[in-house]
């Protein structure tokens, strides 16, 4: 295992905050475009928010009702961003028929599985899911993602899978497909 000056292992809770801050602070690297990894991104649209904002922290948060919550299957290297979902977060939109009452929360979910550009071989990307879904007040951005869809997680926390896709990997690190290089 890569060991941090610290001396404390790299472990894949580290991974993931590596991840995220490769999408904030650019780190040159004479292979930069040459690798980079697919993964499930977590991205979110606070109540009234129409942007999506990628998440710095895992989805064990508190979220507001009237929030939407995206997960994107992404590549993304030092030279090439994680994309958001590509249906944009709009609450009224997925949320809008079902009424707010006062013992739950009503948060919007979208699921996107990505491009057929970095899809694992020899797996056919899945639709995307945009869902509304009614939940306990308490409940955190892990419990509505899996009240819609079966969730696969590394020990470390780290989302593998959604419904099944990938099937096996988990955060692969992979070759820059060609048709998204700059």
């Amino acid at each position: 295992m890569l060991k941090l000056k610290s001396s404390r292992k790299f472990t894949p809770t580290l991974f993931v905050l590596a991840l995220v801050a490769a999408q904030i602070i650019p780190v040159a690297s004479a292979n930069a475009a040459e690798k980079g990894w697919r993964y499930w991104g977590y991205y979110q649209a606070a109540p009234g928010a129409n942007t999506w904002t990628a998440a710095m922290t895992g989805p064990t948060v508190d979220i507001e009702d009237g929030a939407v919550e995206g997960w994107s299957f992404v590549f993304s290297s030092d030279d090439i961003p994680s994309t958001p979902p590509s249906v944009k977060p709009n609450f009224a939109s997925i949320c809008g028929k079902t009424k707010a009452d006062k013992d739950t929360k009503r948060i919007a979910l979208v699921i996107d599985f990505g491009a057929k550009a970095y899809a694992p071989k020899g797996e056919k990307i899945k639709k995307t899911i945009s869902t509304c879904v009614r939940t306990a007040k308490t409940s955190q951005g892990i419990d509505v993602l899996g009240m819609a869809v079966k969730v696969r997680a590394a020990k470390s926390g780290l989302i593998c899978g959604l419904n099944g896709y990938p099937a096996k990997e988990c955060g692969s690190e992979i070759a820059t497909p060609a048709s998204i290089k700059k």
